[in-house]
């Protein structure tokens, strides 16, 4: 899966697997998460902390991580977004 983010030690990372809603994965030392655009916890865990930068990040990338569904939808190469800082 392409990663298109990472920061503390988290990675972001989104593929289309054909099924709504939009969505992107995060990996943290060992856990494993999908959250939708809102930042919202769909399925997986993940600590608190993480949880909330996780939402936090999604909330201010929410363009773009719609434009990288879009190209995610057409197989085609997705693009970096700016990781928390």
């Amino acid at each position: 899966m392409p990663s298109i983010s990472m920061f503390f030690g988290i990675i972001i990372y989104m593929y289309f697997d054909a099924h709504k809603p939009p969505h992107f994965h995060a990996q943290y030392q060992g856990y494993k998460a999908t959250f939708d655009f809102d930042g919202e916890l769909l399925e997986g865990s993940m600590p608190n902390t993480q949880r909330k930068l996780i939402s936090a990040w999604a909330v201010i990338h929410r363009r773009e991580l719609v434009a990288n569904w879009t190209l995610a939808e057409d197989k085609q190469p997705l693009y970096s977004i700016e990781p928390l800082r």
